[in-house]
């Protein structure tokens, strides 16, 4: 039997854990903290997870939490224009529905729900924060060392990958707040979905609903540009001022969401969170000072902004990936080229998540203004926009080159015979009412 230890207790390292142990692995996982200190500590991420990476946990059967957690249906674009005497209004608006619901589960209820299900299991459980010296004196004991928690010394682990990491400093600061009693969407009100309200010069709000550790909760979190008028958390500690600061932030800049917020309240005491990091994709294999070798596992070593939402749903699928690699390989020993080849399959899903999260980073081009505008008025567009989010590789085909988002868009419009009254088409027309890059409204749409 194959012993495998299994360093940091997040969504990629127990549900590695968990189908290691499913399989007849010896794994011991080690978490610097125990399930009900994870359960009733502060929220960790936003987390919301799409049809791929929900049904590697289905394959798991591990998906303990999807019948109370919220189907999301939909993901929705709103732009905000220039600012106006009553504020910013909404330049654009519209709504994709996906093929196959999202799900947002608060991690401290799920990863302290993993860690349970693998001690029940019969796993091994390791309470310790684990340094450098730990995995050097440990190495000799395990056939594979896994770093799935790269804060920290283990972090520095390993090196920057600079040719894969175009962004040196954080590109957004981020203040996630969990509450109850979001009103209704009024223009929804039957489907749930995730809404994304970009403001240029400004950052993006994203809404969604989720399921906490006392039931139904929606989440409000800002992606601010630095330095701009949203980047204001930074030494914030209280709750309630983080609280009353988001809803600020949302009466200036996005008004039609903040009308439906007059009345939340946070989920408890442990339910914001605030921050800022680069992006960064590093090398995968770790060298400890005695020669050992430890891989480094999805965020430890490709690390994205979470403005595309991609945090979990890689993870999910690096666990994936990283599972099927190390049952592949039976008996063989995990050497260096076995962690490049396994780091490299992942690579090639993760690669167009890191691609267009870069890209969503900085200012847009004309032809994504373009692409965004053209969605209000196209479904197929908005569709296909919003079912990016499960599968970011079909970004390729239609929103890096000028070409190919014009060759797409004039596809979309023939196939639903749509043309405005003067002859101008749907794409033409939106740019000129969203405005050329030039203009303070498409200046930051990402």
């Amino acid at each position: 039997m194959r012993r495998i230890l299994i360093v940091g207790a997040g969504q990629s390292g127990l549900q590695l854990a968990l189908g290691l142990q499913a399989l007849g692995y010896d794994v011991t996982l080690m978490s610097n903290r125990t399930a009900d200190e994870i359960r009733g500590g502060r929220v960790m991420s936003t987390q919301c997870m799409f049809h791929t990476a929900l049904q590697h946990e289905r394959d798991l059967e591990i998906n303990f939490w999807e019948e109370q957690a919220p189907r999301i249906q939909g993901l929705g674009v709103s732009v905000a224009g220039p600012v106006t005497p009553l504020g910013h209004p909404r330049l654009v608006d519209w709504l994709g529905e996906l093929d196959g619901y999202a799900q947002s589960v608060d991690q401290r209820l799920k990863m302290a729900g993993w860690m349970d299900a693998f001690e029940r299991r019969g796993g091994r459980l390791v309470i310790h924060g684990a340094a450098v010296s730990d995995l050097d004196f440990l190495a000799a004991r395990y056939d594979l060392m896994l770093v799935a928690a790269g804060k920290g010394e283990l972090g520095a682990l390993f090196g920057r990958d600079a040719a894969r990491s175009p962004y040196t400093t954080p590109q957004r600061a981020l203040a996630v707040a969990y509450v109850h009693n979001l009103a209704p969407r009024l223009e929804h009100p039957e489907l749930e979905a995730v809404r994304c309200n970009l403001v240029p010069d400004v950052g993006e709000l994203y809404v969604m609903p989720a399921l906490t550790n006392s039931g139904r909760a929606d989440i409000l979190f800002w992606e601010a540009i630095p330095g701009g008028p949203a980047d204001v958390f930074g030494g914030v500690t209280d709750p309630s001022e983080h609280l009353a600061l988001t809803l600020e932030l949302m009466e200036w800049f996005t008004p039609w969401e903040y009308g439906r917020a007059t009345r939340v309240e946070l989920t408890d005491a442990g339910g914001t969170l605030s921050g800022r990091y680069a992006p960064t994709v590093r090398d995968p294999i770790g060298w400890l000072p005695g020669g050992g070798l430890v891989l480094g596992v999805a965020d430890v070593v490709v690390t994205n902004d979470p403005l595309t939402g991609q945090g979990s749903n890689s993870a999910a699928k690096c666990a994936t990936s990283y599972l099927e690699s190390i049952v592949e390989h039976g008996d063989r020993p995990f050497d260096e080229a076995w962690m490049r080849r396994t780091f490299g399959r992942f690579w090639a899903t993760a690669r167009h998540v890191t691609k267009w999260t870069n890209a969503m980073l900085a200012p847009p081009p004309e032809h994504i203004v373009r692409l965004l505008g053209a969605a209000g008025q196209l479904p197929a567009v908005a569709h296909r926009f919003a079912n990016g989010f499960d599968d970011p590789a079909d970004f390729e085909n239609f929103f890096y080159e000028p070409d190919k988002t014009a060759a797409y868009l004039e596809e979309a419009e023939a196939g639903a015979a749509v043309a405005d009254t003067d002859g101008e088409s749907v794409a033409e027309s939106v740019g000129e009412a969203v405005g050329e890059p030039e203009s303070e409204a498409a200046e930051q749409v990402g």
